[in-house]
């Protein structure tokens, strides 16, 4: 069912003034020599962010990147990352600036991997961009002036947040989520804990219920996700309701002199 659901998702129509999104990626070979190796290993850290050398140092939970970004960001409804590069530079809210896809990833480590920041220009940094720009290879450049969103970014939910039930939430947690996130939200080995000191901070865009609300609505339960738009708001309502790390912005920023680096080799040719 699952599958059907996401094929569907991913071929039909645009419905609602949403674009579908699709994507060859499955089938496209990628490019040859370090460029391919280097999206190679964006996947890799994707999927494994909490434990990869490479980007384990920055991460302060038990989240990969892949935890929000089914299927390593191929699902196409999931928080997917087909057609993401397509919106950068995009102009931020949050930031009050326009900002690079780098910045945003970078931004994620700070927020919902509750840790510091890699240096921009940095191997994990551009690894990661590589391998998002490339899943939006077959797409126009479209920048976005007004969020940093792509054209597949998981629509807002339509009811509004204030009618979310924390009650109703609680139950509809115990029949549904536990089994996979435990009862006490800590995650189990198959899931990751969605509250705690292991899970995303109160700087994270799932902080707020009507964000993670639409994200549930189409990611959950992962085998069919079934919920109503209510139904998801009051899951993330009480999600929400537990207790989290806090986000201080200098925490989670490395020194000054690491903030970005020059990742030239000196002596690489014509350098």
């Amino acid at each position: 069912m699952k599958d059907l659901r996401r094929l569907a998702a991913a071929t039909a129509l645009t419905i609602g003034g949403a674009a579908a999104i699709g994507s060859d990626a499955d089938e496209r070979p990628l490019p040859p020599g370090p460029l391919g190796e280097t999206i190679r290993l964006g996947e890799a850290l994707v999927r494994e962010t909490t434990t990869h050398p490479l980007t384990k140092p920055y991460v302060g939970n038990a989240l990969s990147c892949g935890s929000c970004h089914l299927d390593g960001g191929r699902d196409p409804e999931a928080g997917t990352f087909l057609g993401t590069a397509t919106a950068y530079p995009a102009y931020s809210p949050r930031e009050g600036r326009v900002i690079t896809l780098e910045d945003r990833i970078l931004n994620c480590f700070m927020r919902s991997c509750n840790g510091v920041r890699p240096p921009l220009g940095s191997e994990p940094s551009v690894a990661i961009a590589a391998y998002i720009t490339w899943l939006s290879a077959d797409r126009p450049v479209a920048m976005n002036p007004k969020r940093p969103a792509g054209p597949g970014a998981i629509r807002r939910l339509e009811i509004p947040a204030d009618r979310a039930d924390v009650g109703r939430g609680r139950a509809i947690y115990a029949e549904k989520c536990a089994e996979c996130h435990a009862a006490d939200g800590r995650g189990r080995k198959s899931a990751p804990p969605v509250w705690g000191d292991r899970s995303y901070n109160k700087g994270a865009g799932l902080a707020e219920p009507a964000a993670l609300g639409a994200w549930l609505k189409v990611a959950m339960p992962p085998d069919d996700p079934d919920l109503t738009e209510q139904e998801a708001l009051d899951v993330a309502a009480f999600v929400d309701s537990h207790d989290r790390p806090d986000f201080r912005l200098e925490d989670h920023l490395p020194p000054a002199d690491k903030l970005g680096e020059y990742n030239a080799k000196a002596d690489a040719p014509g350098g």
